[in-house]
């Protein structure tokens, strides 16, 4: 009877709203959004020139354009996934991806920069130049470091091998990795970035890591569920 009872309940777009109420984190994308385009628009002459001797060694290579893409899928379904299946990953990798963001939209606003490591013109022609035609028309070489494809790449990708979720799933976690080395790779061989702007992509992402992966992650839990730690015992102990 019970069994039935549940089969024939119906769910309302108030029980909708309620399951999915996690959803309001994403409301920093708007945020997000108008603020880089603000930067798009501003910063176009006037910056300071972030290269290094080694970006001029490295090559153009327009095929690195498909992993360079792939990126925009890769997030969206590191985020997406865990937003229906793992709740606490889900806030784990919004709190790793959106504190980076908004360090990158900081460091852009206080310290314009960009860099002049494009090709002027193509060797040949094929789709994966027009491609990269397109992105340069529709992207700036401009408010480059830390590199957010580097660091949202490797956010998401931390994400996927710290959930249980994909623990017994290595096919997965290869394709992960193979994924994010590509887009790393990519930000150089299409330079679209400098090497300083995947180093500083590292670094921040290193320290987001401990923050919300490691112990510092865990102290913040047990102060917000413990309330007042100088009288519980859980913490005496506990260090970063």
């Amino acid at each position: 009877m019970q069994i039935c009872e549940l089969k024939n309940k119906k769910t309302t777009f108030k029980d909708i709203i309620y399951k999915y109420r996690h959803a309001w984190v994403l409301s920093y994308g708007i945020l997000y959004i108008a603020w880089f385009a603000y930067l798009e628009q501003t910063v176009t002459t006037k910056f300071h020139i972030i290269t290094m001797p080694v970006d001029l060694k490295i090559p153009f290579c327009e095929y690195f354009i498909i992993p360079y893409l792939l990126w925009f899928a890769y997030i969206a379904f590191g985020v997406v996934y865990f937003f229906f299946c793992q709740k606490e990953d889900y806030y784990k990798i919004c709190a790793f991806l959106f504190t980076g963001m908004t360090v990158f939209l900081i460091v852009s606003t206080v310290y314009p920069n960009g860099h002049y490591l494009r090709p002027l013109e193509f060797d040949h022609e094929n789709v994966c130049t027009q491609l990269v035609g397109w992105l340069y028309r529709t992207d700036t070489p401009t408010n480059l470091f830390p590199s957010i494809h580097v660091y949202n790449s490797l956010g998401v990708h931390i994400a996927l091998t710290h959930s249980e979720c994909f623990q017994n799933k290595k096919l997965c976690r290869l394709a992960s990795l193979i994924l994010c080395v590509s887009i790393i790779l990519s930000t150089m061989f299409l330079k679209q970035h400098s090497v300083f702007d995947v180093l500083t992509a590292f670094g921040l992402a290193a320290v987001m890591y401990y923050v919300v992966y490691r112990q510092a992650y865990k102290k913040v839990l047990l102060l917000l569920r413990v309330g007042k730690p100088e009288k519980s015992p859980v913490l005496h102990d506990l260090r970063l």
